[in-house]
């Protein structure tokens, strides 16, 4: 993942018992070196990071892996991750207060199923019939990246980048502003104890 630091942006990633990693970014590889301020185990490159940058990390020569915080995984879960700026996103919901849960009505919703296309933009679509059966908030199946293109989600691998199929992080951004326009809150099913089979390159990183 990349962190903002004083001197810009930076590409950073965690593999405490790493001897060497690479980070490969725009198909250059870049030696990257431990912290030297003292974080245990984390790796950084200097490197200028720029929007819709393809990159991914080799440990120990092995690789390239996907960032284990991607944003986006464009190509599936086994390719290059992709660098992502959500502050880019013009929100419109501005107005939005949130809504209390006491005595509300939650749709638990899989997008793969919700709609013919299967999609985050497709629901959006929907919206309007969800209000007219009263629901309160939409409750969103886990989305985060798993391999192939729909399942219930709780196989997923990359906690961080939102499945490409359902249309990746800006489609999101989407639904979730859509949702609130519409008066609905979003509430997300999230996996945290456990990865899916295919996909999980986090042992080549670190501890699991």
């Amino acid at each position: 993942m990349a962190e903002k630091t004083s001197a810009g942006k930076r590409f950073d990633v965690w593999a405490p018992f790493a001897e060497s990693v690479t980070l490969l970014a725009k198909e250059q590889r870049h030696d990257m070196r431990l912290h030297d301020d003292g974080a245990a185990g984390w790796w950084t490159a200097d490197v200028p990071r720029e929007p819709g940058t393809d990159y991914g990390y080799l440990v120990n020569g092995e690789g390239p892996f996907p960032d284990p915080r991607s944003q986006r995984q464009p190509d599936g879960v086994h390719a290059l991750s992709r660098t992502f700026d959500a502050s880019s996103y013009a929100w419109n919901d501005t107005d939005w207060a949130g809504r209390g849960l006491g005595g509300a009505v939650i749709y638990e919703l899989h997008l793969g199923t919700f709609t013919p296309e299967g999609t985050l933009d497709a629901a959006v679509g929907k919206l309007d019939y969800l209000v007219e059966l009263g629901i309160d908030f939409v409750e969103l199946l886990p989305v985060n990246a798993f391999n192939g293109a729909h399942n219930w989600g709780y196989d997923g691998v990359l906690w961080f980048a939102v499945h490409e199929a359902y249309g990746g992080p800006e489609a999101y951004q989407r639904f979730v502003d859509a949702a609130h326009a519409a008066g609905l809150g979003v509430i997300q099913d999230v996996v945290y104890n456990h990865l899916g089979p295919s996909g999980n390159y986090l042992p080549k990183f670190g501890p699991t």
